[in-house]
């Protein structure tokens, strides 16, 4: 049997989301800043004696897009290995905003690559935007600028130092739902805005690019995240936003010492809110894939 392998899966928050026009096939233009966050999902993948592939994901139900990702993986490559059991251990809110499936998707593609004894193939950077419009952008965590539908992404340098808050919802928003929301309250820019919005994040992240254009579909469908929006501001945060699609609200907190004031307020809200909880940007040190030992820690890369 081969070595059980080991990946992180961090969430996501956008920096800046800027919604363009619908293309034809169905799709919606957009530019945006996304930037991983240390809120990250477990995944694991070990050999099983079956025939087939299996995905266990406890406490979430429905379709998986990481057992897609390892299907296809499989059919593209021609990977014929043992089958695999891949497990994830959840802690990325789920259809939150913060791109949880895509980032269970885009480990799952960096393992069963390393499983296939191919960590370097190309072939996961082209299979990445057919399982959705976030995955390109978290196959390497890190601040990334990503446009068209997603399938286009840039390499940038991380925004000045800052902490991050938090505030999951308990309630859920579907993504095809809050972009058709977006449709109806017209809140699309033309693609000449898209374009010199794009040219200013490659200069960098000033305050007033910290807008997510889905912001007001999101409250529209959940009248509660008005609150949570108000209390990351009465609690310090310098921005407080939508994070994605939604229902989950960022508050962030510019400084060397952003990260502390972000944990304060964490603890402050979470009897209120009680999934609040801290986070900081991550890197390419969240992509690493690599064994389990028996105490289930996996060795540094």
């Amino acid at each position: 049997m081969s070595a059980t392998l080991r990946a992180l899966a961090p969430g996501k928050t956008n920096l800046g989301l800027f919604l363009g026009p619908t293309r034809e096939d169905g799709l919606h233009e957009l530019v945006s800043l996304i930037e991983p966050l240390s809120l990250a999902d477990e995944l694991s993948l070990e050999e099983i004696d079956s025939d087939v592939d299996e995905v266990v994901c406890p406490g979430v139900e429905g379709p998986n897009l990481a057992a897609v990702a390892l299907a296809r993986y499989r059919a593209a490559s021609g990977w014929d290995g043992p089958a695999q059991r891949l497990t994830i251990v959840k802690r990325v809110p789920v259809a939150a905003g913060m791109g949880g499936g895509s980032g269970d998707a885009a480990a799952a593609l960096r393992l069963v690559a390393q499983a296939a004894g191919r960590p370097h193939d190309l072939l996961i950077e082209q299979l990445a935007p057919g399982l959705g419009a976030d995955v390109p952008s978290q196959l390497q965590p890190g601040p990334v600028l990503v446009y068209g539908a997603g399938e286009h992404v840039e390499r940038v340098a991380p925004p000045s130092p800052h902490g991050l808050l938090v505030i999951p919802s308990q309630e859920r928003l579907s993504t095809p739902e809050v972009f058709r929301e977006a449709d109806r309250l017209g809140l699309g820019r033309s693609l000449e805005e898209l374009l010199e919005l794009r040219e200013r994040l490659r200069e960098g992240l000033s305050p007033d690019l910290l807008v997510n254009d889905l912001e007001p579909a999101a409250r529209s469908l959940c009248a509660s995240i008005d609150a949570a929006l108000a209390a990351a501001r009465a609690a310090g945060a310098d921005h407080a936003f939508v994070s994605g699609s939604g229902p989950t609200v960022i508050g962030l907190f510019w400084g060397a010492r952003g990260e502390e004031a972000a944990a304060r307020a964490a603890d402050t809200l979470r009897e209120r809110f009680p999934g609040a909880v801290a986070a900081r940007p991550v890197g390419h040190e969240f992509a690493a894939v690599g064994p389990v030992r028996n105490n289930g820690a996996s060795h540094e890369q």
